[in-house]
């Protein structure tokens, strides 16, 4: 499966890896379909042999080791809770994905194909994030695909979260932190991060305009706008950006910004957990002053104020 992205910056387009999870289901199987962005994933391989972890949930299978780098296995099905059939595992496949610059291995029952889809087409999954299944509030989007079956979108990131392999660092801090004044903006469709951004902000001395994804950013600007008209660029000293989001991805958002004569200043910085040097290099055509690996305290303060002070000049 060739992983190499042909994507172009602002194209609000995303591509996911399809793969598959299989449970009994009466006399019957049951084909969950679930997708996760091809840019979190560093390769897909077979299932290697594995070596057990005494003490460890018993959804953690084991590690193994990738050349010279030791990778942690969670088998998505048992995390699921979900009773596999006897042949789930014979096409299974480990993929493996990187978050924040750690490499975390899940096993699926099958990995299909790369599939190309609009952020546009991409709903919100609350329906799915009230339910009381386990992977329910993992659910970050459901899109349709042929043969009028749903993808799920699967949030990787935040199971590793919830295993404690990951934890975003936000006690770091420089001990002196730059105070400034004015807005900021924080686009990001998690509430978590969106806090975590928002807070550390806030210590910088900035008020914060929040905004859930690149559609609702540029509404907002719309509005600060309207409000501050051509002093808008003096009063929004920086805007804060994930880059995977609904209805409008962080990098169509900055195009869209940067072709603005009206915003076409305000500097703005990604804040992804996408760590792969692609995306960054994307961030940058889209017309990013910084790229961001969330959530690291020590860098994000002595950035932040990088950027804004060059704004100032």
């Amino acid at each position: 499966m060739n992983l190499d992205s042909s994507l172009k910056v602002g194209s609000n387009e995303m591509e996911l890896v399809d793969f598959r999870i299989f449970k009994k289901d009466g006399d019957g199987i049951y084909e969950g379909i679930y997708g996760v962005n091809v840019s979190k994933v560093r390769e897909i391989i077979k299932l290697p042999k594995l070596t057990e972890l005494p003490g460890t949930p018993e959804f953690i299978e084991g590690i193994f080791d990738l050349r010279d780098v030791v990778i942690p296995v969670v088998n998505l099905a048992k995390w699921m809770r979900v009773e596999e059939p006897e042949s789930a595992q014979k096409n299974a496949r480990v993929i493996i994905t990187e978050f924040n610059n750690v490499l975390i291995g899940f096993i699926v029952h099958e990995a299909k194909r790369i599939r190309r889809i609009s952020w546009a087409n991409i709903e919100p999954a609350s329906f799915i994030r009230d339910s009381a299944s386990v992977e329910g509030n993992k659910i970050t989007g459901v899109t349709k695909i042929e043969g009028d079956n749903v993808l799920l979108i699967l949030d990787l990131e935040s199971v590793i979260q919830d295993l404690g392999l990951y934890e975003p660092d936000t006690q770091n801090a420089p001990k002196e932190i730059t105070r400034f004044n004015g807005l900021a903006m924080v686009l990001d469709d998690s509430s978590t991060a969106r806090k975590i951004v928002k807070e550390a902000l806030e210590k910088m001395g900035f008020d914060v305009v929040e905004a859930m994804d690149g559609q609702e950013g540029l509404d907002k600007l719309e509005d600060l706008y309207n409000l501050y008209d051509s002093e808008i660029s003096n009063k929004i000293k920086i805007i804060i950006s994930d880059v995977e989001m609904p209805r409008m991805d962080g990098f169509h958002f900055a195009a869209n910004v940067k072709d603005d004569a009206r915003f076409n200043t305000i500097p703005i910085v990604f804040n992804s957990s996408i760590s792969d040097h692609f995306s960054e290099s994307r961030g940058v055509e889209a017309g990013g002053e910084a790229y961001l690996v969330k959530f690291k305290a020590s860098t994000f303060y002595d950035e932040v104020a990088r950027v804004v002070r060059a704004h100032m000049k």
